[in-house]
């Protein structure tokens, strides 16, 4: 990571894969067009950050993206959310149907899994 914020980071990630301007968005997400392009801009570059969490909903709403996203650190996981964030609810629940009855990883048990049973020694 470059010592950029993780929310700036996303937020430009996720504005550029939506292929709408700074000022665009910023008048989208309800933003005087005065200031929306200089707000947005400042959030991209970590000089300021949304103090309403509603106003992150509200650009993870139009920008199509899980608001989880926009602060998570991991590459990997901020991928998975945002294929998982494209999917309808029903595929969703189908995929967590998945995912608690296999192991995803030999070290983690399954969701669903019972407790083993201890045996005396």
């Amino acid at each position: 990571m470059d010592g950029t914020p993780i929310f700036a980071k996303r937020l430009k990630e996720a504005r550029l894969r939506a292929g709408v301007s700074q000022l665009g968005l910023g008048i989208q997400a309800g933003l005087d067009p005065d200031v929306a392009s200089p707000r947005i801009n400042r959030y991209e570059h970590g000089r300021h950050a949304p103090g309403d969490m509603r106003f992150v909903q509200k650009l993870a709403l139009l920008l199509k993206v899980p608001m989880a996203y926009f602060f998570c650190p991991e590459e990997e996981i901020a991928a998975i959310l945002l294929l998982v964030g494209a999917m309808n609810a029903e595929e969703r629940r189908e995929l967590l149907i998945w995912l608690k009855g296999n192991r995803v990883a030999p070290s983690v048990p399954a969701a669903t899994s019972p407790a083993p049973a201890l045996t005396p020694t």
